[in-house]
């Protein structure tokens, strides 16, 4: 049991510091890294409409 509630006081105090900061800058890299997947899939819709791929 001492074992169990020591691991959990070791997890609390690894990420106490992480704050608001780590969470921003994540979901802007994750936004950024879908805005990206977004256009690459437009993209490759536009160019395959373009060039009168047949979607049958």
């Amino acid at each position: 049991m001492n074992t169990l509630i020591l691991i959990k006081e070791i997890y609390k105090e690894g990420f106490k510091n992480l704050g608001n900061k780590f969470v921003k800058n994540y979901f802007k890299a994750f936004a950024l890294f879908g805005f990206s997947m977004y256009g690459v899939v437009l993209y490759a819709l536009i160019f395959r409409v373009s060039t009168g791929f047949a979607f049958d």
